[in-house]
């Protein structure tokens, strides 16, 4: 169990510093931004600066996963970005499901692993 912990913690945290890094650095081709709703909230996303604040945090979070340290506060970060990643697709844009399925499984585990850490604020 304790290589699936690694192995979930090295993923998810890869997937988050490689799009994170993203937003500064722009290798990977973004498709045009779309009409409507999504547009609308895609150019203030992009216009106000929001997405480099969201990048600057995937990027420290999945840094975190990566090298093994403070696993539980990147997990709580990470649990506000997914959160905000699924409404965005519930309410605009659908086809975007399959990412997020999977960085919330991994999520899911990784809380399970890292239980104890969260003990605390779980306590009535």
């Amino acid at each position: 169990m304790k290589i699936l912990t690694i192995v979930a913690r090295v993923l998810l945290g890869l997937i988050f510093v490689v799009f994170g890094s993203n937003a500064f650095l722009h290798f990977l081709p973004m498709p045009p931004i779309p009409q409507g709703l999504v547009g609308l909230y895609l150019r203030a996303f992009f216009e106000s600066g929001y997405v480099y604040v969201i990048g600057a945090l995937q990027v420290i979070s999945g840094l975190l996963l990566l090298i093994g340290r403070f696993v539980p506060l990147a997990l709580t970060i990470l649990g506000a970005i997914i959160f905000n990643i699924w409404v965005f697709h519930i309410l605009m844009a659908p086809e975007g499901f399959p990412p997020a399925i999977i960085v919330t499984l991994l999520e899911f585990f990784l809380l399970w692993r890292y239980r104890s850490a969260f003990a605390g604020i779980l306590q009535p």
